[in-house]
């Protein structure tokens, strides 16, 4: 990957590319399962986890004053009682298990946001930033409760915006918050489909923090820009 010569901003991800290290954040959370010994398939938990995805998208579960811990927990009372509901875990398994396995998933987040601090320090004082994320409506929260808001000169969050990735209606929100051209814009995030496909339709740079994926499907795409770990960014950028 050569040096961008003609930068004049940043568009960063969160979910996925701050947070986790490019690593999907099903398999962060079934982590957090088999670290605290829930006693279910990885299949029967990929199941729970479209459903409470599905659940949180259609009702609103997760509010404004909702940091990231809070979110989690939700989200994990959710995974929980569909296993429950399905005869995959007892019913007292949501008691049991939503506490300790949020509390191990929101410490893996806040390592992963300390090991990009440093990079984000070292591109702030050079370009402008701006977040463009999926999310549920409390980003700025999240931001905050990590000391991450200061870094960005505007946030486009779906759920306030009513765009959502992988449309790049939502990137192009990112690029007009910077005031410069596609061209001048680095794009950095974790979803193939999601964020370099966008991005890369609008004419802007990218570069995808790889890790493990959803589907064996996108683990097995190559892309020249690919990044395994986020200070790899500094080489391109700075």
């Amino acid at each position: 990957m050569e040096h961008i010569d003609d930068l004049k901003g940043v568009i960063f991800d969160y979910g996925g590319t701050i947070d986790s290290r490019g690593v999907h954040w099903s398999e962060v959370i079934w982590d957090g399962y088999c670290h605290m010994g829930v006693p279910v398939s990885k299949e029967d938990f990929r199941d729970s986890y479209v459903y409470a995805e599905r659940e949180l998208a259609k009702t609103r579960h997760i509010l404004p004053e909702h940091n990231f811990y809070d979110l989690l927990y939700i989200k994990i009372q959710i995974e929980l009682g569909n296993l429950a509901d399905n005869g995959k875990l007892p019913q007292t398994a949501v008691g049991k298990y939503a506490e300790p396995v949020a509390r191990y998933c929101y410490e893996q987040a806040r390592s992963s946001v300390e090991e990009a601090r440093p990079v984000l320090d070292a591109l702030y004082v050079r370009y402008p930033m701006v977040l463009v994320s999926n999310f549920y409506g409390n980003v700025e929260t999240v931001l905050a409760d990590f000391d991450l808001r200061r870094y960005f000169k505007q946030i486009i969050e779906s759920a306030v915006v009513g765009v959502r990735k992988p449309d790049p209606r939502i990137f192009m929100l990112g690029v007009e918050a910077l005031g410069v051209q596609p061209q001048e814009v680095l794009v950095i995030g974790d979803s193939y489909k999601k964020d370099i496909v966008p991005a890369e339709s609008i004419g802007c740079h990218v570069l995808w923090l790889k890790g493990k994926g959803w589907t064996a499907e996108e683990d097995a795409v190559q892309h020249p820009c690919i990044i395994k770990k986020l200070s790899d960014v500094l080489n391109v950028a700075l």
